[in-house]
């Protein structure tokens, strides 16, 4: 198993969705990291959007407080596009990653200074379900049978708790999230501005950002997601702005 050279096989590229009616990101990142601690981060890199490639690191205090930190061109393509209404601080930064080994990586944050180093590996009832997962065509993945299959699967079988595959993200819209690939997090060193984070752990209740559930032990993820497409003519004087070759009309 090879991550750095899968998740460098997708292309940086403005690409309309799939999907009529929904924007869509695709890519990679930490679908989440409990630390005992009571920190919470997450690391979105999506070099295939309806808009242009950005990456984000999200963190959650122990108090409960979320922050999105984006490396993008704008804020609003980016993460908090979808899920800034249940975060305190919105940000742009200096996001830097560095594939060190085949399953380990090295994630950096200019302001807030943040140094992030950190494992992946796999089990095999996990390569089992992936290539299940790998297997389906997107249009089945997406129906909410196979979501609600792939939420009990987590549950039950690989301890990721009450998991949200699909629902309303903060800002509103209909999110569909498809992680077709998940390998956990081995082992996790973070320093934020100087402060240790702690280690990974499993929480007893998952944590969640408005009402989307994230894992609630640490797992990485390979895939796609979509968000309703709330104002089309939003949507193209965005994608118009950022000189996209994405602005197609749908219909919608």
């Amino acid at each position: 198993m090879n991550l750095a050279r899968e998740t460098a096989a997708i292309e940086p590229r403005a690409r309309p969705s799939p999907l009529p009616g929904f924007e869509y990101v695709r890519g990679w990142g930490v679908y989440a990291l409990p630390l005992d601690t009571g920190h919470v981060l997450a690391l979105r890199v999506f070099p295939e959007n309806d808009f242009a490639p950005y990456r984000t690191i999200w963190h959650r205090s122990p108090e409960g407080d979320w922050s999105i930190y984006a490396d993008s061109p704008r804020l609003d393509i980016a993460c908090p596009r979808y899920y800034d209404s249940a975060s305190r601080r919105n940000e742009h930064a200096n996001i830097s990653l560095r594939w060190t080994g085949p399953m380990d990586l090295s994630i950096e944050m200019e302001i807030p200074r943040l140094t992030w180093n950190l494992s992946m590996t796999t089990t095999g009832p996990l390569t089992v379900m992936n290539g299940i997962s790998r297997s389906l065509p997107e249009s089945l993945w997406r129906t909410p049978f196979v979501l609600r299959a792939f939420e009990r699967l987590g549950r039950k079988f690989f301890d990721m708790g009450d998991v949200t595959l699909s629902g309303n993200a903060p800002n509103g819209h209909f999110a569909i999230v498809m992680p077709r690939r998940m390998f956990p997090v081995a082992s996790a060193t973070v320093r934020l501005e100087g402060e240790d984070l702690g280690r990974p752990a499993r929480f007893e209740r998952n944590p969640s950002i408005g009402r989307l559930r994230l894992p609630a032990r640490p797992i990485f993820a390979v895939g796609r997601a979509y968000f309703e497409m709330r104002d089309p003519e939003e949507y193209r004087r965005t994608v118009a702005a950022l000189g996209s070759d994405a602005a197609v009309d749908r219909g919608t």
